[in-house]
């Protein structure tokens, strides 16, 4: 069956819905209401199939950092397949996309990671890491420190391990999660901060590390997990004080800090990589998402001299992937950070865009509905709250107001996402002045339309 972009949008939806499983979704309501198809993209900007122009506000996954329709990752793609389609990285063979890529991510990551491990996604990099640091332990002699903490309401993917890294109870009710995985709380000063400073509540979350560690003991402690700035959780950023502190412990108690920047990673707050930007020295960084701009499926970990010194110390690593390292995706990221580093995007977000949508984001606190508008780099958040002072709930289902502000934001041809009661944006890098001009006035717009209906419907109720 050959389907074309000038297929009706009903037929592709009946397609769609007969054989079609989406994740994270419910498929019987989705069937119901139909999906909304997006056609071609450009820039920042999306086409579906009804003729909308849409802004995308979220960089399709957190991902198309330098934005739609690049030709020249099109161009490396073909000619890297016309060369060399697959090959594996197994069986004491390399290729050169894999070299490459390798070494360019190593010029780029911070300090001493200079080592890279490849996959196809953040969630099978994390996968990596559980058995990674679990061998590297071995190695080490210490066979008993296995336990790896996290964090609730943090994301690692959504495999086994991945889902159990993170924190989110959806995920483990679907199919539990592996033994030897414990979660603390989250740094989360809006909604659970209450009568703190921001900086009292950041120290006394970072230090439910070190309860938990002398809780289970040093010596069964592998390694802490956590994204710098949690994502699919809110974009929830941690107070000052909190990734200091967190460094502190993990030094003291000789366990390994893993960074996940699948989101953060590869320019998204202003720098390479977050760590940079809170000043966080982990021993492996996991990444995806921005590595190849979403162009194709890549992800990896990030490793650094003294751990991948002792994991090549004894034999073999007994882990990996069809797709380790595939020369395509390899191919085309690598292509991808040159483009960074060649048109200076990090820069444009650090000079340009940030310091613009700050200022305008901002502005969206004299919303009545926004009780808090956070932003760092080019990954910003807004609380919904019927009561700006105490940082009230709704009392209405949780998510309910966020999911209704949500599509507003559709209707007007915006993406933004929402999780729980707060609105979330990640666009691409690449944006320009005007085009946060943009967002900003739909987004204004969009709440503005959510709050009248909340009003209308009498949910403007604390809990």
């Amino acid at each position: 069956m050959k389907i074309t972009n000038h297929m009706p949008t009903a037929e592709l939806q009946k397609l769609d819905a007969a054989h079609h499983m989406h994740p994270f979704t419910d498929n019987g309501s989705l069937a119901k209401k139909g999906v909304r198809i997006m056609k071609s993209a450009k820039g920042v900007w999306l086409n579906d199939t009804e003729g909308h122009k849409i802004l995308d506000g979220m960089a399709g996954l957190w991902c198309v950092n330098i934005g739609y329709g690049r030709s020249e990752l099109a161009d490396v793609a073909a000619q890297q397949m016309n060369e060399l389609a697959y090959y594996n990285t197994f069986f004491q063979t390399s290729h050169i996309p894999a070299i490459a890529l390798a070494a360019k991510i190593a010029e780029v990551a911070p300090g001493d990671l200079n080592h890279v491990f490849f996959a196809g996604s953040g969630s099978e990099a994390n996968d990596t890491n559980i058995r990674m640091v679990r061998r590297y332990w071995d190695i080490k002699g210490k066979p008993g420190k296995r336990i790896i903490i996290a964090r609730h309401n943090g994301y690692h993917g959504s495999t086994m391990g991945g889902g159990s890294l993170g924190g989110m109870k959806p995920i483990h009710a679907h199919g539990g999660k592996i033994d030897g995985i414990v979660h603390i709380g989250e740094p989360n000063y809006w909604e659970q901060g209450g009568d703190m400073t921001p900086e009292d509540f950041g120290l006394m979350r970072a230090r439910e590390l070190e309860a938990k560690i002398l809780e289970l003991g040093a010596d069964s402690i592998a390694a802490f997990i956590g994204e710098p700035i949690q994502g699919a959780g809110g974009v929830i950023v941690p107070p000052s004080t909190y990734w200091p502190e967190i460094q502190r412990i993990v030094e003291k108690y000789n366990i390994l800090l893993i960074a996940d920047e699948v989101i953060t990673g590869f320019g998204r707050t202003g720098n390479w990589f977050a760590s940079q930007t809170f000043d966080i020295k982990p021993h492996i960084i996991t990444v995806a998402k921005g590595l190849s701009s979403g162009y194709a499926p890549i992800g990896g970990s990030i490793v650094c001299d003294e751990v991948a010194a002792v994991m090549g110390s004894d034999g073999d690593f007994n882990h990996g992937y069809t797709y380790s390292g595939h020369p395509v995706a390899a191919a085309v990221a690598l292509k991808n950070i040159e483009i960074m580093q060649e048109e200076k995007i990090v820069e444009h977000v650090r000079d340009v865009a940030h310091p613009h949508l700050a200022k305008k984001w901002k502005e969206l606190e004299q919303h009545p509905m926004v009780g808090d508008a956070t932003l760092v780099g080019l990954m910003g958040s807004i609380a919904l709250t019927p009561n700006k002072a105490t940082r009230a709930k709704f009392k209405s289902e949780s998510g309910k107001v966020g999911y209704m502000c949500r599509e507003r934001c559709f209707a007007n041809d915006l993406i933004m996402r929402h999780v729980g009661n707060r609105m979330i944006i990640s666009p691409p890098l690449v944006i320009t002045t005007a085009e946060i001009d943009e967002l900003t006035k739909r987004a204004w717009q969009s709440i503005d339309e959510c709050y009248k209906q909340v009003k209308a419907e009498g949910l403007w109720e604390e809990a």
